[in-house]
């Protein structure tokens, strides 16, 4: 029996979700190419935005602009008024879909990307074989996008950077005062490095390795020292501390791709699949809320 109440379902595929500054979530759902703000004390949900493409991660400047990622033409677009205008084109950068973001307070953004085609290969070899110890993915880069829009890259060789979630650096010695933990999905493991203060990325190192709990870290949200992981393969959400000690298990109606946690609420998105063939057709996905108090 599931520990969470279903609060909202009729998604494709929701993704990205995020504590806007107005207070509400803010998610993705990406075959209806829809970002939608939902209330989650009156059950309000209003499509902030639509357009003709895939969108995924969300953020905000410093000034409340909403930043989205464009998961197809590998960009992220900027909200201007009704329009989405290009902000960053981090297509030199993504080898493929442009996925999850973490934009920080200062507005700089962190971008991960699939790498390659994932659903085209599970549907040649199976999610099993995702599992083999001699499965090696293909790596790719993380993208940093500037608050002006400007494109670097932040950490190479990464295994489907995925979620990411920003830490209070327990040693102190990163410049920002930050860590960020990056879930590579494929590494079964979760990644932090120290941040400086313009947003580069140093000292990688692992944070946790989840692939013995059969835990593909893709969604992940910050929660005091630790973070609340989205598995991808198990119908929970996990927190886990560094190291990878499990302090919680909250149980899904499915399979849960994506948390956040909002005031004193988890929130877990849900699907049956990831895979385009199974959820793009019809509206299986899930919003889906835990009381942490």
């Amino acid at each position: 029996m599931a520990d969470t109440k279903v609060f909202r379902d009729g998604l494709h595929f929701g993704e990205g979700p995020r504590r806007g500054p107005d207070g509400r979530l803010y998610y993705s759902d990406f075959y209806a190419g829809e970002v939608h703000a939902l209330d989650l004390t009156t059950g309000d949900d209003e499509v902030v935005v639509d357009f003709d493409g895939q969108p995924s991660g969300l953020g905000w400047l410093p000034d409340g602009r909403m930043l989205v990622v464009s998961m197809l033409d590998r960009t992220v677009r900027r909200l201007e008024g009704d329009d989405l205008v290009l902000h960053a084109d981090i297509s030199d950068v993504a080898t493929y879909h442009a996925n999850d973001m973490l934009v920080g307070g200062d507005g700089r953004a962190y971008v991960g990307n699939f790498g390659f085609d994932l659903h085209g290969l599970i549907t040649e070899v199976g999610i099993p074989r995702l599992l083999e110890p001699d499965f090696e993915p293909q790596g790719t880069a993380l993208a940093l996008v500037q608050a002006d829009g400007s494109v670097s890259v932040a950490a190479e060789d990464l295994k489907f950077p995925n979620g990411m979630a920003l830490l209070p650096d327990p040693t102190g010695e990163s410049e920002s005062g930050s860590i960020l933990v990056v879930a590579e999905t494929l590494a079964f493991k979760l990644t932090s490095f120290s941040v400086d203060r313009n947003g580069s990325l140093q000292n990688r190192r692992m944070w946790a390795d989840v692939k013995e709990f059969g835990i593909a870290p893709d969604g992940i949200a910050g929660d005091g020292d630790g973070v609340w992981v989205a598995p991808a393969l198990q119908a929970a959400a996990f927190r886990v501390t560094e190291g990878g000690k499990i302090t919680h298990r909250v149980e899904t109606t499915q399979i849960c791709f994506a948390v956040a946690v909002v005031g004193d609420k988890l929130v877990c998105l849900t699907a049956p699949d990831s895979h385009p063939d199974v959820v793009k057709a019809e509206r299986l996905g899930k919003i889906e809320i835990y009381d942490l108090t």
